[in-house]
């Protein structure tokens, strides 16, 4: 039987649905996701931890859930907000369904509700702070009531440094590279591994360490506030910085690590939190955005050869291009609101991209970027 769930936001929306996943409470902050599939990805991606994931496509479910489609050991949104969860999932790699998947996760979900309506709503007043209430808490007359209380008590990500939290605790090498229908994950181990890449988990996403891996690097992922001078005793050919959670301008461990790399002639190459921080570290600015960018269908032009890429996007905060120091040059730009997507450094071998190239929409569209780091370790070897 149907239990009742509210979604409630801080500007006294609320909306009443269904609940799918787990009983109980959660907050953080609301947002909308473009994408019309990859919503497995979405969910176990790290950056989006303390967000609630509201997707615009209408069905999601369809596909169930699986082992293999996943960026990180569990789920790391707050909680998930759909239109309609199918009866039925169907597909020859479906093990579990998406509302078992998440009640297993222990996180929160709702659907029937007014997504077209939430979005707008998201667009027009930017993201808002919102709370869940799913199951025996979302019942009573004062369910709506505790609902506001707790989207109100939630503090926003503005100032929250996230990427410590999100981080592995250890160090560790990886080898699994990318997948094959058929075949599964290959064994980068099995081939030359020429590079050696020290990873900075922010809250990184398996298959940016996938990418690298089939490429010829053998990777070693380092916890987020690894001090600059442990990473430089492992001589690493390269240095990434990985996407991740939360406001970067309060990174003060990593800012100072990537100041140190960028006194050296080591390749540094970042991806969204790992892209703000290169700026920061650099001497730019960040903003949070009104809404953010979250799907996977965003154009972003290559402002060197004029190409344009289909990118999948996911971040609230952006550099600010009117902040750039003249050692740092915009290399690519978005072609919804013309922010920032892409820095160079014009007296280092440093660069960096907003958006997700790993996530292949395109599907290969912006994939050259990590030949490009690899070009620039064997140029510098």
């Amino acid at each position: 039987m149907s239990k009742p769930a509210i979604l409630a936001l801080e500007d006294g929306s609320v909306f009443h649905g269904t609940a799918i996943g787990a009983d109980g409470q959660t907050s953080g902050e609301v947002v909308f996701n473009t994408a019309m599939t990859g919503y497995q990805e979405i969910l176990t991606d790290p950056s989006y931890s303390r967000q609630i994931v509201t997707l615009t496509y209408p069905h999601i479910g369809n596909t169930g859930v699986n082992s293999e489609d996943v960026e990180s050991s569990s789920i790391a949104a707050a909680g998930l907000v759909i239109r309609d969860l199918p009866l039925l999932a169907s597909n020859f790699r479906c093990e579990q369904t998406l509302s078992d998947y998440l009640a297993q996760q222990n996180v929160l979900g709702i659907a029937d509700i007014d997504t077209r309506r939430l979005t707008r709503l998201l667009r027009d007043k930017g993201s808002q702070n919102g709370a869940i209430l799913a199951g025996p808490d979302a019942e009573g007359e004062g369910a709506e009531a505790r609902a506001l209380e707790a989207a109100g008590a939630f503090p926003g990500l503005k100032g929250m440094d996230l990427a410590k939290v999100v981080s592995c605790t250890e160090p560790y090498e990886w080898s699994e590279g990318e997948w094959t229908l058929g075949s599964g994950y290959a064994d980068a181990s099995l081939g030359e591994r020429p590079y050696h890449v020290v990873a900075y988990d922010y809250g990184m996403k398996r298959n940016i360490l996938r990418m690298l891996a089939s490429r010829g690097c053998r990777l070693t992922v380092v916890p987020a506030q690894t001090p600059a001078e442990e990473v430089l005793a492992m001589n690493p050919d390269g240095i990434f910085l990985s996407n991740g959670p939360g406001d970067p301008e309060p990174c003060d461990y990593a800012i100072s690590a990537i100041q140190a790399f960028l006194e050296t002639e080591i390749p540094v190459f970042g991806i969204c939190l790992g892209h703000q921080l290169l700026a920061l570290a650099s001497g730019a600015r960040t903003v949070k955005m009104n809404h953010g960018h979250h799907g996977a269908n965003h154009p972003v032009q290559d402002l060197d050869s004029g190409r344009v890429m289909i990118t999948s996007q996911n971040h609230g905060f952006a550099v600010e291009e009117a902040s750039l120091p003249d050692n740092l040059r915009a290399i690519h730009r978005s072609l919804f609101d013309g922010t920032l997507q892409g820095i160079e450094r014009t007296d280092r071998p440093a660069f960096s991209f907003q958006g997700h190239p790993e996530a292949s929409p395109g599907p290969r569209d912006v994939a050259p970027l990590f030949d490009r780091f690899v070009e620039m370790m064997r140029r510098r070897r």
